[in-house]
Parts: structure tokens; sequence; C-alpha cells
């Protein structure tokens, strides 16, 4: 297992080099052009663009965040988040890439609405290569692993770390903590993707105003320090300490949301979990809402990952307070600026975000079942989702009590094998991708003899 989770980073940088390369680094030339396709006016009617970001970003946001930050500066000091930073060009890439491909394939999921994500395009790459036996089973390994990883990552351990700190903070019992999160995740699946995004659309953008404001307040109060600050950034970045610290800090703090998740980073990109957020998006324009996921790795990583940092370099206890215990240290930078308040507020915050993300992974569980089960059009297909919803509120109550060593271990195998298994498949359509970014920048992308040119194999409504 080790070594899968050791080639899983080194494979995400490689592929996500490739298409940096192959889409000659289009967003780094031009961001006024990618701002000018966020702002544009969008359908008022089904999910719009920017709610299905928000979908997206409750799944990435989070106690992730935290921990991937203070243990990459625990491992290699100030100059590792200089590397957490750069590594961030190659994510927007690969969830550009992944977002784009599932636009292109998505269906309609018999209710009005379009669903689609990794399973849809895994299955249609493969069969456009020849190989549709091929394409059916991957398809389906990679649908039962996100599920399998739906129940563990984005359930049994968000919840435990919500609970934990609920019961430390406020004294909250954890079986009331874990009943609440159950009924209102029920509560919000029942409504499908249109409800799931109308409650991240109010909540994500409260949860970031909040914890960048916390993390702000230790930065202006310590503002004296930022000079020294930013040199040590820039001079530790180039010892071979902090290469080595920056990039495994980086890479171990992917499917994190409490502790150290290996072998990933905490903006998803290239697992193939996202695309299904941004999947139920109403726009006509596969590449436009890729560059929303560009701005999903800007606002989780370049945003909150900084700010995080700069708020523990500043404070007075340090990156080192706690040793390898992350959040602790993470909560530690804020009391010692802004008191003991400041303890609660942050365990506020693991709630909301540990919700947040609790919310969005029932929904790529859900997309998942309904992959398997025909979109939920049949008795069987109902009775899936029923069953899902049942087993994802249960093991929210039994998460909160304790999160066994078997999740954390099938978490990491599963999203491991559904990163391999996507990337994959991602070089294999790579076409696709350039012929849907030449549609948004002719004069950048030069066009290729033997481009992809069937614009949609599967429009959309075909079942």
């Amino acid at each position: 297992m080790d070594v899968l989770l050791t080639a899983v980073p080194i494979f995400l940088f490689v592929v996500g080099l490739f298409f940096l390369l192959r889409l000659r680094g289009f967003y780094l030339l031009h961001p006024i052009r990618c701002m000018r396709l966020l702002m544009a006016r969008r359908p008022s009617e089904g999910v719009s663009p920017a709610r299905a970001l928000t979908v997206a970003l409750a799944g990435t946001l989070g106690v992730g965040n935290i921990v991937g930050v203070a243990s990459a500066l625990y491992l290699g000091g100030a100059g590792a988040i200089f590397w957490m930073f750069v590594s961030t060009f190659v994510a927007m890439v690969l969830k550009y890439v992944e977002i784009t491909l599932a636009m292109r394939h998505r269906r309609t999921d018999g209710q009005g609405g379009t669903t689609g994500g990794a399973p849809y395009y895994i299955r249609d790459g493969l069969t456009q290569a020849g190989c549709p036996r091929l394409g059916c089973i991957l398809a389906v390994v990679f649908a039962l692993l996100c599920l399998a990883n739906a129940i563990t990552m984005g359930s049994v351990l968000q919840v435990n770390a919500v609970s934990g700190a609920m019961s430390e903070s406020f004294h909250v019992p954890p079986l009331v903590t874990g009943g609440a999160l159950a009924i209102l995740c029920v509560s919000v699946m029942r409504g499908g993707a249109r409800r799931i995004s109308a409650l991240t659309e109010r909540l994500v953008p409260f949860m970031t105003v909040g914890f960048l404001v916390l993390c702000l307040a230790v930065i202006i109060l310590r503002r004296e320090r930022l000079p020294a600050t930013m040199t040590a950034i820039w001079q530790d970045a180039w010892s071979a300490r902090c290469v080595g610290g920056g990039i495994g800090g980086f890479v171990m703090s992917r499917g994190v949301r409490y502790g150290v998740m290996r072998g990933l980073v905490s903006n998803e990109a290239g697992c193939g979990t996202a695309p299904m957020a941004h999947a139920a998006a109403e726009t006509n324009s596969p590449a436009t809402q890729g560059i929303f996921g560009i701005f999903e790795v800007f606002v989780d990583t370049m945003l909150l990952c900084t700010v995080t940092a700069l708020a523990i370099l500043v404070s007075d206890s340090g990156p080192n307070a706690c040793g390898e215990d992350a959040v602790r240290t993470a909560e530690a930078a804020f009391s010692s600026v802004l008191g003991a308040w400041a303890g609660s507020f942050f365990s506020l915050s693991i709630l909301l975000f540990g919700a947040a993300t609790v919310i969005c992974w029932s929904h790529y569980g859900m997309t998942c079942v309904r992959y398997l089960f025909s979109h939920g059009g049949t008795c069987r297909g109902r009775w899936a989702e029923q069953g899902y919803t049942a087993v994802f509120a249960v093991s929210l109550v039994a998460g909160a009590v304790a999160a066994p060593t078997l999740a954390w271990q099938l978490a990491d195998v599963a999203i491991a094998v559904m990163t391999l298994l996507n990337l994959l498949v991602l070089l294999l359509m790579h076409r696709e991708v350039e012929e849907e970014t030449l549609l948004l920048f002719p004069r950048h992308t030069r066009p290729r003899k033997a481009a992809y040119t069937e614009k949609n194999p599967h429009p959309k409504g075909e079942q």
C-alpha cells in the first residue's frame, strides 16, 4: 500500500505537467479572459455554474486545508509553503481537464437536471478507444471505490473530527453531533443536487469568510513579523529540507479532513470527485465550467492555504507548537494571539467545514449509486438510493463515536486507486480537452490534425 500511495503524487505531477504544456498554460497567459468567462451571465433555471462551484468547494474546503498547511510547515519549515503554492498551478489544470470532460459526457438524471462525473467519461473514453467492455468494468470499479470513500472519508472520518472538536470545546456528546449531522444530511440529500447547491451557496461563502477573518486578524495583529516571515519563506524554499518537506506536506494534505490522509492534495484535483458536482451546472460550454474548477483550486489552496500559513507563522506559538498534531498547532496559533475565545471559534469553523464536506460527499456517493442503478429511474434504483441514504446516516452516527483504523486504510486505498484510474483516462481523452479549449481560446491553443472532432458523442438527454 505504501508503494501505491507514493506513486500517486508522482503521477499527479507528471500528468499535470503534460496538460500544462499541452494546453500551453492558457489560464496563466489569459487571466482576464478567464475572469470574463467566470462573470458572464448564465441561465436562470437549474443549477447555476456558481452554485455547482460551491458544492465542489464544500468538498475541498475544510479541515484538510488546515492540516495540510500545518503539516507542511512542521515538516519543511516556512519555505514549504512556497512549494505548495507552485504545485497549485499543476492542480489547476488537472481540475480543468476532468471537469471539462465531465461536462461533455454528462446525462440527464430523469428529474429535469443533469448528472455526470468520472464514471461516465471513463466508460465513454474507453468505448471510443475500442474497449467498451473494459470501459464498463472500470467505470463500475471507480463508482464503487467512490461510494466506499463517501462512507469512510466523506462521512466517518469527517464526523469524527467534528464531534471531537465539539466535545472538547462545548462538551457536546458525540452522539448528539452525529445525530444532528445525520438528520441535516438526510434532509438535504432528499432534495437532490438543487437543494444541496442551494445550501452550499449560503454555507461555503459564510464559513470561508469567517475563517479568513480569523486568519487576517492574527496577521494584522502580528503584522510587524510579516517582512521577516516572507523572507524566511523565500530563503527556506531553496533548502533541501524545505523542498522535501513542502512537497511532502502538499502531497499528504490531499483528501485530509482531520489528521493526515497520505498521498493526496487538499483540493482533490485529479481524483475525479469534483466533476460530479460541476456536471449539474446549466452551461453550454464544458471548458467554461472547467475554468470554474481553476477558480476552485485558487480559492482552496492559493487563498485559504496561504492566509492559514501566514497566520501560523506570525503567531506567538509558531508552526511547531504541538508537533505532529496539526489541528492543535493551528488552534494554538489563533489562541496565542486572539485569546481563548479563538479556540471556540476554531471549533465552530471545523463544524461548518465538516458539515459542508459531509453534504458534498453524500452527493458524490448518490451520483455513483445512480450510475450503478440507472439514475434511480427503476424500482431497484429507488431502493438503492434509499438504502444508501440510510447507510450514510448510520455511518455519521457511528463515526461520531469512533473512527476505526480500517476506515482510514480503506479511504487511503480507495482514493489512490480512483486517482490513478482517473489520470490514465484523462491522458487517453486529452484531444477532447484540447478541442474544447480551442473553442474558447482559438488564438492560443493550436489545432492538431488528429484532434477529436465529434462535438459530443453523448448529447444531453441520452442515457
